[in-house]
């Protein structure tokens, strides 16, 4: 269940906060490595409306689904695969120093299947593009995403990125993880109550672990449509083993 969604790459975050400053992005109707908890977060975009760009003027149907999942993807334990190092090499360079990555926005069900790929739809715009390049650097993870999970959200490219930025910025991010000089050990219920400290706003079960061969991978926050920060479902999945590896940045 934890890995039932494919990485195709992972990339540089900047460190989160509540603050959230305007940024016009033109043609979409309005509206790094390692961050360490005191450093400016970057600014999130206010809601847009919906673009009105050839490209992007429908807006898909909104699929079935009850929340939000952030997933911010740890890159030191995924680039520890070989396959996924060889794969994105930017993110896995040595003197890249990357940590803790955006991933995606999915909305997630309840119980039962999650929506994904809802339909058919154009590339997203080079705007679109820019605009997320300081949180998915890859324009094929950005792309990959909006086909697999924002079809699904009933919300047009720009409302969806848009609505991903706010989520991350609202995330801080917990130095026990960000600083480690070495890799260490610890359990699920260690990582997951670090992040719930480093955000008293979020509920103590709005995060979940997920993890691959014993490495910590990726952190998962949940939030309601709204994005406020609620309690994870069952459907969001959880690491299993009782330590996992948390590796250092390279």
């Amino acid at each position: 269940m934890i890995f039932r969604r494919i990485f195709p790459s992972v990339f540089l975050l900047a460190c989160g906060c509540s603050l959230i400053a305007q940024l016009h992005i033109p043609g979409l109707g309005g509206g790094s490595s390692n961050p360490k908890p005191t450093s400016p977060a970057p600014s999130a975009p206010p809601r847009s409306a919906a673009s009105s760009t050839p490209a992007q003027t429908a807006a898909p149907v909104t699929a079935p689904f009850d929340y939000y999942v952030l997933s911010l993807a740890w890159a030191p334990g995924f680039c520890a695969d070989p396959a996924n190092a060889a794969a994105n090499p930017k993110e896995c360079a040595p003197a890249r120093h990357a940590g803790f990555v955006v991933h995606g926005l999915w909305p997630e069900a309840n119980e039962g299947a999650n929506p994904e790929s809802c339909e058919k739809t154009k590339p997203v715009s080079k705007a679109v593009l820019n605009l997320m390049a300081p949180y998915m650097p890859s324009p094929g993870l950005i792309q990959h995403e909006w086909a697999t999970h924002g079809t699904c959200s009933g919300l047009a490219p720009g409302d969806y990125f848009t609505e991903a930025i706010q989520a991350r910025v609202a995330v801080q991010l917990p130095v026990q993880v960000t600083a480690v000089d070495d890799a260490v050990n610890e359990s699920p219920e260690q990582i997951e109550a670090q992040f719930a400290g480093a955000n008293p706003s979020f509920p103590a079960k709005a995060f979940r672990t997920a993890c691959k061969g014993g490495d910590f991978v990726e952190i998962r926050v949940c939030f309601d449509k709204n994005l406020k920060g609620m309690e994870c479902t069952a459907t969001v999945g959880e690491c299993g083993g009782a330590s996992e590896r948390i590796r250092p940045p390279q």
